[in-house]
């Protein structure tokens, strides 16, 4: 494998984030990671939770928390941190800030959600939603909780909703 020979900056500290860091630093990369909260956020998966803190507890991969990406430039990244401004040497950000799913797209089509979770109203057994013939797939169905479904058991959704239309179509009754 090709060691790289890269400034990375990492933004975030959820799964995507950390498994990014470690990625990067594994090929050579000497990685920075810029978090607003903290720490390495509680829901980092089990496995990877303790092996990016021993990194950053080691310091191999320097990590800021408490702070916040003030500017991207062309080669550094400007940091607001608890001990004043930094500058970080880097030729490639990679923000991994998490996503917010479009609930107001798909409740103008007709998606209900629990306002205490934001989990879309589906049928456990067919990821149909309150609106017939419209299913629901991948990290979205979990709501606000998306540290429940990641490749390991989101691919069996494609398989649900493929079953539960085969079983609506024309002399499958």
């Amino acid at each position: 494998m090709k060691r790289l020979n890269v400034d990375v900056a990492v933004i975030g500290a959820k799964n995507s984030a950390a498994i990014a860091a470690l990625e990067l630093w594994w090929t050579g990369a000497r990685v920075t990671l810029a978090h607003r909260g903290g720490e390495i956020h509680q829901n980092v998966k089990y496995w990877i939770k303790p092996n990016i803190e021993n990194r950053i507890k080691n310091g191999e991969i320097p990590a800021y928390f408490n702070s916040t990406v003030r500017e991207i430039r062309e080669d550094s990244a400007l940091l607001k941190t608890p001990q004043g401004d930094i500058t970080l040497k880097n030729d490639f950000v990679f923000a991994m800030t998490g996503y917010r799913p479009d609930t107001e797209f798909l409740a103008a089509h007709g998606i209900e959600f629990d306002p205490a979770t934001a989990r879309p109203h589906t049928d456990p057994e067919t990821l149909e939603s309150a609106r017939k013939g419209m299913y629901l797939a991948g990290v979205l169905v979990a709501g606000m909780h998306t540290n429940e479904i990641f490749i390991e058991n989101g691919r069996f959704h494609g398989k649900k909703i493929a079953e539960a239309i085969a079983a609506t179509l024309p002399g499958k009754s």
